[in-house]
């Protein structure tokens, strides 16, 4: 069993079953299969594409996605799942990495592939409009060698460094997180899951696309997610059962009036921590539980959530899915007792593999078989878990990882640009957003709206600080490290 053939035998089980609605469109399982088969045969034949290869899937929410996904993974290759607000010269650096030579990518990336391709002549673009419109019949079908312990995806993460390391996850891992997810969420194949955020995000990879898929159940694509009520109407038009979504959503969708019969059974934040406001804010307005959980990348993502009978506890992760553990450590590798607090650890066979190509990387995440996730907190004696600090110095913005020291990297390399910091400042709508604060060479001066515009060009617009403030130095410690937490309070003083 490999993710190739799961899907397969879920496809032949509910042929004729409405796989994806998108807008006014019904997608059948048996579609997407030939879909599926069409990119597999196509990436073969036209691309040379061999097991083991890499194979990068750059593209926005559309049902294109499942079939370029499953495709790749049926020619025997490796899905390089890449976040498609990220800029050419971003994407360039994860290709390069990763080995890529074929990128399948859809129409609304076309002016950053063109800058791409300036980078990369000797890289081959795959589009995937027309998929749909060529049918393969099952005679044809590729015969998917991949074992349960083959890399199936590589999921590129940013890191301390800077520089974006890629996860790698196996059949095997994938396979057992949704079959954890599948119990702790019940899910049946009658079920809808709503996919509104990104599909190359990891939660929505898992719990969004695979789960239902694999489930037989069907997925409820939005084509735009502004403003919420619409969300609500294509919900209640389509049965949709299960929403998972980021903290954020889950705020603006308290905001809109629903009805008594309203469908979803079951709402899941993910991607970023749940405030407690907002979890008392939606549960007194909506006749729906929502459960916060926790996952990362490393992990395939989901490591753990509050039970669907309860009993939930605000501020908390819940408790691990089913054949993971975790534990509360020091920095030594002791396992903590309740109430202590140290930092999160995972086991499991969710547990990707290591980081590609990174062996010191992979010998510092993992020790001993457990994941060191980075995040810091502590166990209550009912056996749940809450998260009260990070370890690593990382932002979320919209449920994405954001590390300060790559936007800083960039900016210093803007004309005039002596000292660059970046924090994280709370943002109501976001979870966070970037702060910037740069000091400049003597003698020089920093326009700060054409900083923000030098940015732009070189990241990914979620990336770039709302607000740059130019300071005549920044502050310091005896041993000349810049002092972030005094930063932070210049920033909380002044909002």
């Amino acid at each position: 069993m490999n993710l190739a053939t799961a899907f397969l035998n879920s496809a032949r089980t509910h042929a004729q079953k409405t796989a994806v609605f998108w807008g006014d469109d019904k997608i059948s399982y048996a579609t997407l299969l030939a879909s599926t088969l069409n990119v597999a045969q196509r990436v073969v034949r036209d691309f040379g594409v061999r097991p083991g290869d890499r194979v990068a899937l750059w593209m926005k929410n559309c049902p294109e996605f499942i079939p370029a996904y499953f495709g790749i993974l049926f020619a025997g290759g490796i899905v390089v799942s890449v976040n498609n607000f990220l800029k050419a010269d971003e994407v360039d650096f994860i290709l390069d990495d990763a080995g890529v030579n074929v990128v399948i990518r859809d129409a609304s990336l076309d002016e950053q592939a063109a800058r791409l391709a300036t980078l990369r002549a000797e890289t081959k673009f795959l589009l995937t409009e027309g998929i749909f419109d060529a049918p393969v019949t099952e005679s044809k079908i590729p015969n998917p060698q991949s074992s349960i312990n083959d890399l199936a995806v590589l999921i590129y993460t940013s890191g301390t460094t800077g520089k974006p390391k890629g996860a790698m996850l196996s059949h095997g891992n994938l396979l057992s997180n949704v079959e954890s997810c599948r119990q702790v969420l019940a899910a049946v194949d009658h079920d809808r899951f709503v996919v509104l955020l990104p599909m190359f995000h990891s939660f929505m990879m898992t719990v969004g696309v695979l789960l239902p898929l694999l489930v037989g159940g069907s997925l409820l694509l939005i084509k735009s997610v502004n403003p919420a009520k619409n969300v609500i109407a294509e919900i209640l038009q389509n049965g949709a059962t299960i929403l998972p979504a980021v903290p954020q959503f889950f705020r603006a969708l308290a905001q809109v009036p629903v009805p008594k019969d309203f469908p979803l059974r079951l709402c899941i934040s993910g991607g970023a921590p749940l405030p407690a406001e907002i979890l008392t804010e939606f549960t007194s307005k909506m006749p729906v539980p929502l459960l916060e959980g926790y996952g990362l990348s490393e992990a395939s993502p989901v490591c753990s959530i509050n039970p669907i009978k309860g009993p939930w506890k605000a501020g908390s992760i819940g408790v691990p899915i089913p054949g993971v553990e975790i534990t509360v450590q020091d920095d030594t590798g002791n396992i903590l007792s309740d109430g202590e607090t140290g930092e999160i650890s995972v086991r499991g066979p969710n547990v990707m593999l290591g980081y590609w190509n990174q062996p010191e990387e992979t010998a510092h995440a993992i020790r001993d078989g457990w994941l060191l996730t980075g995040d810091v907190g502590h166990r209550d004696g009912d056996g749940y878990f809450f998260i009260t600090d990070r370890k690593k110095d990382m932002l979320l913005v919209n449920g994405i990882n954001v590390y300060p020291r790559q936007i800083e990297e960039v900016i210093y390399q803007f004309p005039g640009v002596k000292e660059a910091a970046v924090i994280g400042v709370p943002d109501p709508r976001r979870g966070e957003q970037p702060l910037a604060f740069v000091a400049a060479n003597e003698g020089a001066s920093i326009d700060t709206k054409a900083l923000q515009q030098f940015l732009r060009e070189r990241l990914a617009d979620y990336k770039v600080p709302k607000r740059i403030v130019v300071m005549p130095a920044l502050p310091r410690n005896a041993t000349g490290k810049i002092l972030k937490p005094e930063l932070k309070k210049l920033a909380l003083a002044s909002n």
